[in-house]
């Protein structure tokens, strides 16, 4: 389920830094932004239910409905992006909360048992996400270039989503 979410979520990420780029229309680019978001929120509630691993099925679930958002806005237009911006300094906060449980992992429980174990990619991988969308947030404010963020956008579709998309589909592990 994670490989094709995230191979999924570069059918919105590369539009949208193409759209920064003035290399695409916002309307056709809202639309899959929306198709992308209403399957990251589904794929995050299969994998919190289905394969028993809310850990990640909710930051699915959160970046899910950051991409709702930024598909409304740009669906119908929205000139001022603060709320977008808003809701992306807010999943900021949550990416960089995962960072630090991701490397230190989550308290052990009575009996030993510990729910959050240490991830060392996620915590690179929430990193980056963390970066982009405070550079989405301080974009909605123009206070950063959309250019740079578009850039981002691009390689960090490789990075984060397309290597570990494939490995995880090629190899059956994360690459670290």
């Amino acid at each position: 389920m994670v490989p094709a979410t995230l191979l999924g979520i570069s059918i919105m990420w590369l539009p949208v830094a193409l759209l920064l780029l003035d290399k695409g229309e916002a309307k056709g680019t809202g639309f899959a932004t929306a198709i992308v978001g209403a399957l990251t929120i589904v794929a995050g509630i299969i994998t919190s239910t289905v394969y028993t691993n809310p850990w990640v099925g909710s930051l699915l679930v959160v970046y899910g409905f950051f991409y709702c958002s930024v598909a409304h806005a740009l669906y119908t237009g929205q000139e001022d992006l603060r709320s977008v911006g808003n809701v992306s300094l807010t999943v900021a906060i949550i990416s960089i909360v995962y960072v630090i449980l991701s490397l230190t992992g989550g308290p052990v429980l009575e009996g030993g048992k510990q729910l959050i174990a240490r991830n060392y990619f996620l915590a690179f991988a929430c990193a980056g996400y963390a970066v982009l969308y405070i550079m989405v947030w301080l974009n909605a404010f123009q206070k950063f270039s959309a250019k740079i963020l578009a850039w981002s956008l691009i390689v960090w579709t490789i990075v984060g989503l397309w290597i570990p998309g494939f490995w995880l589909l090629a190899a059956g592990k994360l690459p670290f």
